[in-house]
């Protein structure tokens, strides 16, 4: 039965930078769009849900990365000491 499993489980990361980007936006969608529950219907849910979304894509910015490739070797230098030398 297994030789006929032909996917392959994966665990990403659950700290992985895009998940914290999903993670903002669905609060933001939750604080500007779901709050305060008062839709009549469905129908009108998923209107003002693509609403949004419309209004996003049409101000959305480039995410500028401020974490720098010399950031990331001082902060692994610094995880590699052992905690007593660092004292």
């Amino acid at each position: 039965m297994l030789q006929s499993f032909k996917d392959t489980l994966v665990h990403g990361p659950i700290h992985a930078s895009w998940l914290n980007q999903v993670e903002i936006y669905f609060s933001i969608v939750q604080r500007k769009v779901l709050t305060p529950n008062d839709f009549a219907s469905l129908d009108q849910l998923a209107e003002r849900l693509l609403d949004f979304q419309y209004y996003w894509e049409s101000t959305a910015k480039p995410f500028e990365w401020k974490f720098t490739k010399a950031d990331l070797v001082t902060l692994l230098a610094r995880l590699s000491v052992p905690l007593a030398a660092a004292a």
